[in-house]
C-alpha cells in the first residue's frame, strides 16, 4: 500500500472514530427513551429519585438490602430479611416494607409468613400487618407499637443479635424490654396460635390491661388486668 492510500485510510478511521465519540457523548446527556417489556426477569430493582436518593428496592432473597439510613447501608441484624419490597423516605432512610416466605422443611413441617409494616422516622415498625405459621400453628394480626423519640440504636441491636443463647443474652433482652429501648406494643388485633380471636390493649409501658377474646368453641370474655397481668375483673355473656 502506498503512502497516499495509507494516509487516506488513516484519515478515514480517525474521522469515523471522532464522529462516534461525538455521538456517544451527545447521547450521554440525553434522557433515555421509555422502554416497554412483555416480561423481565431480575434479581433486584432499585427505584431512585432524580438526585439518586433511594426510594424503593424490590429484591430476591440473595440480593435483599441491609438497613439503609440516610443512604448509608449496614448489615441487617438477622443477616438476611428475605425477598420483598423495602420502602424509603425522602432522605433515603428505610420506613417500611413488605416481606414474605414459605416452605416445607426436610422434616415435612411447613413454615412461612408475610409481613407489611411502616416505620417511625429513624425508628422501627409502628404498625404491622403480619401472618406466621409453623408446623400447623398459625397466627395473624395487626400490631401497633410505641417507639422512642431517639433514633434506633443499631449497634445495640447488633450486639444482642450476635450474643449466643444463654443467661447473658436473656438478661440483655429482658433489660431492653423493661427499659423500652426498642419500643413497646400497644395494640394487637388478630388470631392467636391457639386459634382464639383476640384484642389486646396495653398501657404505655407495654403491659396488657384489657384482653378481649373468643375461643374456638365460642366462649367470649373481656378481662381487665392489673399492672402484673392479673385479672381484676372478667366480663362474660352470662355475667350478672
Amino acid at each position: 500500500m502506498n503512502a497516499n492510500k495509507l494516509l487516506t485510510l488513516y484519515s478515514g478511521v480517525l474521522t469515523a472514530a471522532f464522529a462516534f465519540a461525538i455521538a456517544t457523548d451527545a447521547g450521554a446527556d440525553t434522557a433515555p427513551a421509555k422502554a416497554a417489556f412483555d416480561e423481565i426477569d431480575v434479581k433486584r430493582i432499585n427505584v431512585r429519585e432524580d438526585d439518586g436518593t433511594i426510594r424503593m428496592i424490590v429484591s430476591n432473597t440473595s440480593r435483599s438490602p441491609g438497613i439503609i439510613m440516610h443512604g448509608k447501608e449496614r448489615p441487617h441484624p438477622s443477616g438476611n430479611r428475605g425477598a420483598g419490597i423495602i420502602f424509603y423516605n425522602n432522605e433515603g432512610s428505610e420506613n417500611g416494607g413488605l416481606t414474605f416466605s414459605g416452605q416445607k422443611g426436610p422434616d415435612g413441617k411447613v413454615s412461612g409468613g408475610g409481613h407489611l409494616s411502616f416505620d417511625q422516622y429513624e425508628q422501627d415498625q409502628v404498625i404491622q400487618l403480619t401472618q406466621n405459621e409453623y408446623n400447623g400453628r398459625r397466627w395473624a394480626g395487626m400490631v401497633v407499637n410505641d417507639r422512642p423519640d431517639a433514633p434506633l440504636d443499631f449497634d445495640l441491636a447488633e450486639r444482642i443479635s450476635k450474643m449466643p443463647e444463654g443467661p447473658e443474652r436473656t438478661a440483655a433482652l429482658q433489660k431492653v424490654q423493661a427499659d423500652g429501648t426498642f419500643g413497646r406494643q400497644r395494640l394487637y388485633v388478630g388470631k392467636t396460635r391457639d386459634r382464639e380471636s383476640a384484642v389486646m390493649l396495653s398501657d404505655a409501658l407495654g403491659r396488657p390491661r384489657i384482653m378481649m377474646k373468643v375461643t374456638p368453641d365460642g366462649k367470649a370474655s373481656i378481662d381487665f388486668l392489673d399492672d402484673k397481668g392479673g385479672v381484676i375483673r372478667s366480663v362474660t355473656p352470662d355475667a350478672k
